[in-house]
């Protein structure tokens, strides 16, 4: 009755796991939330920033839009205000091909975890 829960808690990645790989530049973080969401509450410091919609835009490799340094095998992790979102379009990454995709979980994880802000 509840499959969907399934698939957005699948592939959550332990916070401690993911903040010391984003450290080490192993792991890439990408905020999904809108850019009022981001005006309302910043965001993560090392996150970049590619709204849940434009995914299948700018994280294709094959296309000129695709933000810089992403392609299938760039380990990432994604994040929204709660996790749900996120865990949404972790799957939407692995139909597109990507190798290794993690649910971060939200905003409110990343600064429990330690993680900076930035504000727009």
């Amino acid at each position: 009755m509840f499959n969907f829960l399934k698939a957005i808690s699948a592939g959550k990645i332990d916070t401690t796991e993911a903040m010391t790989r984003i450290k080490a530049g192993t792991l890439t973080l990408i905020d999904i939330r809108d850019q009022a969401e981001l005006r309302n509450s910043g965001m993560a410091s090392a996150a970049l920033h590619i709204p849940m919609q434009s995914l299948p835009e700018k994280a294709d490799p094959a296309k000129k839009s695709c933000v810089s340094g992403l392609c299938f095998d760039t380990p990432v992790a994604l994040y929204c205000a709660s996790g749900a979102r996120s865990g949404m379009a972790a799957q939407t990454l692995r139909n597109m091909g990507y190798k290794e995709v993690h649910n971060f979980g939200s905003l409110a994880d990343w600064k429990r975890a330690g993680g900076g802000l930035r504000t727009l």
